[in-house]
Protein backbone atom coordinates (compact mmCIF):
# COMPACT_ATOMS: atom_id res chain seq x y z
CA UNK A 1 0.00 0.00 0.00
CA UNK A 2 1.39 3.55 -0.71
CA UNK A 3 2.84 5.72 2.10
CA UNK A 4 -0.37 7.93 3.13
CA UNK A 5 -0.91 11.07 4.59
CA UNK A 6 -0.49 11.13 8.50
CA UNK A 7 -4.03 12.27 8.37
CA UNK A 8 -5.80 10.15 5.68
CA UNK A 9 -4.55 7.37 7.86
CA UNK A 10 -5.80 8.69 10.91
CA UNK A 11 -9.48 8.64 9.44
CA UNK A 12 -9.47 5.13 7.76
CA UNK A 13 -7.62 3.87 11.48
CA UNK A 14 -11.03 4.94 13.36
CA UNK A 15 -13.04 3.71 9.93
CA UNK A 16 -11.86 -0.12 10.53
CA UNK A 17 -12.32 0.53 14.36
CA UNK A 18 -16.30 1.33 13.97
CA UNK A 19 -17.99 -2.03 14.68
CA UNK A 20 -21.01 -3.69 12.94
CA UNK A 21 -24.21 -2.06 13.65
CA UNK A 22 -23.03 1.28 14.63
CA UNK A 23 -22.13 4.57 12.62
CA UNK A 24 -19.77 7.73 12.26
CA UNK A 25 -20.60 10.89 11.01
CA UNK A 26 -18.15 12.61 8.70
CA UNK A 27 -17.91 15.10 11.56
CA UNK A 28 -17.04 12.92 13.78
CA UNK A 29 -14.24 11.09 12.49
CA UNK A 30 -13.38 14.84 11.87
CA UNK A 31 -13.16 15.97 15.43
CA UNK A 32 -11.63 12.11 16.69
CA UNK A 33 -8.72 13.31 13.70
CA UNK A 34 -8.85 16.46 14.44
CA UNK A 35 -7.74 19.46 12.43
CA UNK A 36 -9.70 18.84 9.41
CA UNK A 37 -13.24 19.12 8.99
CA UNK A 38 -16.55 16.70 7.52
CA UNK A 39 -15.40 17.24 3.94
CA UNK A 40 -11.59 16.20 4.34
CA UNK A 41 -13.10 13.40 5.40
CA UNK A 42 -15.34 12.62 2.91
CA UNK A 43 -12.38 12.93 0.38
CA UNK A 44 -10.55 10.57 1.93
CA UNK A 45 -13.56 7.74 1.82
CA UNK A 46 -14.02 8.60 -1.75
CA UNK A 47 -10.02 8.70 -2.48
CA UNK A 48 -9.00 6.05 -0.30
CA UNK A 49 -12.22 4.34 1.81
CA UNK A 50 -13.42 1.55 -0.88
CA UNK A 51 -11.06 -0.87 1.09
CA UNK A 52 -12.95 -0.02 4.01
CA UNK A 53 -16.80 -0.32 6.08
CA UNK A 54 -17.35 2.53 4.11
CA UNK A 55 -21.05 2.60 4.72
CA UNK A 56 -20.75 2.95 8.68
CA UNK A 57 -19.51 6.32 7.46
CA UNK A 58 -22.72 8.74 7.22
CA UNK A 59 -24.16 12.41 6.25
CA UNK A 60 -25.00 14.32 9.27
CA UNK A 61 -28.51 13.36 9.31
CA UNK A 62 -27.63 9.49 9.23
CA UNK A 63 -28.04 9.11 5.56
CA UNK A 64 -25.49 6.80 3.79
CA UNK A 65 -23.30 8.25 0.70
CA UNK A 66 -24.59 9.67 -1.90
CA UNK A 67 -25.16 7.38 -4.89
CA UNK A 68 -24.50 4.26 -2.53
CA UNK A 69 -27.72 4.53 -0.77
CA UNK A 70 -28.90 0.87 -1.78
CA UNK A 71 -25.57 -0.91 -1.70
CA UNK A 72 -25.35 0.85 2.45
CA UNK A 73 -29.01 -0.53 2.96
CA UNK A 74 -27.83 -4.08 2.58
CA UNK A 75 -24.75 -3.49 5.39
CA UNK A 76 -27.31 -1.64 7.19
CA UNK A 77 -30.02 -4.98 7.23
CA UNK A 78 -27.00 -7.70 7.39
CA UNK A 79 -25.58 -5.54 10.72
CA UNK A 80 -28.83 -5.09 12.04
CA UNK A 81 -28.13 -1.19 11.86
CA UNK A 82 -30.94 0.83 13.04
CA UNK A 83 -33.07 2.21 10.94
CA UNK A 84 -35.48 5.28 10.58
CA UNK A 85 -38.35 5.58 7.72
CA UNK A 86 -39.05 9.09 6.78
CA UNK A 87 -41.66 10.22 4.77
CA UNK A 88 -39.61 12.63 2.58
CA UNK A 89 -36.09 11.56 2.93
CA UNK A 90 -36.62 7.35 2.91
CA UNK A 91 -34.39 5.04 5.12
CA UNK A 92 -31.68 6.45 7.04
CA UNK A 93 -29.82 5.74 10.11
CA UNK A 94 -31.00 5.82 13.49
CA UNK A 95 -28.32 8.20 14.83
CA UNK A 96 -29.90 8.17 18.35
CA UNK A 97 -29.07 4.49 18.69
CA UNK A 98 -26.57 3.84 16.07
CA UNK A 99 -23.68 6.38 17.07
CA UNK A 100 -20.64 5.07 18.04
CA UNK A 101 -18.82 6.35 20.96
CA UNK A 102 -15.60 6.49 19.19
CA UNK A 103 -12.08 4.68 20.43
CA UNK A 104 -11.09 4.46 23.49
CA UNK A 105 -8.90 7.05 24.14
Amino acid sequence: MESLPEKVEDVLEVVEQIPEGYVLTYGDIAELVGGRGPRFVGNVMSRYGSDMPWWRVVRAGGWPPRGLEERALEHYREESTPLVRGTLDGVRVDLSRARWAGPPP
